[in-house]
């Protein structure tokens, strides 16, 4: 294979790599909660930085095998012990580039763990061997989850929504992958998270910490409807108006 040909081949393979990377979420699913669009653009800058940084390494990798390759009676390249703007340069470049990261994921974190001093509704999650319930503050509704039926958490799309995670027996995860976010439930720690859906839809929820022998059997859906719709469900004990 001619020197061209190697140099064609290395730039068709990163710009399939740069295209194939460029698609949808970059392996998330679509966010359905303003928190987990804050993440998702987050994982993007991680992706794309590494994507420009793998490129430019076997770029200069690539470019020294094609254009230093061994040849009959090559002259010794020029040895030099010290190249002080170049070692600069490469020291510089990768602080100034791990320190922005850094910027960005604090930033990021701060966004999507902090809670609001006045959520438009509180709910109460119990995650216990092997179930989930929901109950909702300043109502008599609570909804448990029995074997055979998983429990559906209903919420109102656009208010912020504080969910309350606690567990009474073992450490359980609140997880739900179209959030892309998930939260511990500990003994006797209290935690907690805002939830802004953006978008009316229906998803699948799991208990994403190994919990014993039926943890896989612990699942949940959320159902995102309308404030109008939740205010008559709600109000309807639990049950369609």
């Amino acid at each position: 294979m001619t020197a061209r040909r190697r140099a064609g081949t290395i730039v068709a393979v990163a710009a399939s790599l740069l295209l194939l990377a460029g698609c949808g979420n970059l392996g998330l699913p679509d966010p359905v909660t303003s928190q987990g669009k804050e993440s998702r653009d987050l994982w993007r800058i991680f992706v794309w930085t590494a994507i420009i940084i793998g490129a430019i390494v076997y770029g200069l990798v690539g470019f020294v095998v094609v254009r230093y390759r061994r040849q009959r009676q090559a002259a010794e390249p020029g040895q030099r012990q010290y190249n002080v703007p170049v070692e600069i340069v490469y020291t510089a470049v990768p602080l100034i580039i791990v320190g922005v990261l850094l910027g960005l994921s604090i930033r990021t974190q701060g966004t999507v763990t902090s809670t609001s001093d006045d959520p438009d509704l509180t709910v109460h999650v119990t995650g216990f061997q092997w179930q989930w319930q929901f109950a909702y503050e300043g109502s008599d509704l609570t909804i448990t989850g029995v074997p055979g039926k998983d429990p559906v958490l209903v919420l109102p799309v656009g208010q912020t929504v504080r969910l309350e995670l606690e567990s009474p027996d073992v450490v359980h995860s609140f997880w739900v992958p179209d959030f892309i976010e998930k939260r511990d439930l500990i003994p006797r720690v209290d935690n907690a998270i805002d939830v802004n859906v953006t978008e009316a839809g229906e998803w699948q929820g799991f208990c994403s910490e190994f919990c014993g022998l039926a943890h896989t059997g612990m699942r949940f859906s959320v159902r995102a409807v309308s404030t109008d719709e939740f205010r008559a469900w709600l109000a309807n004990g639990g049950s369609e108006p």
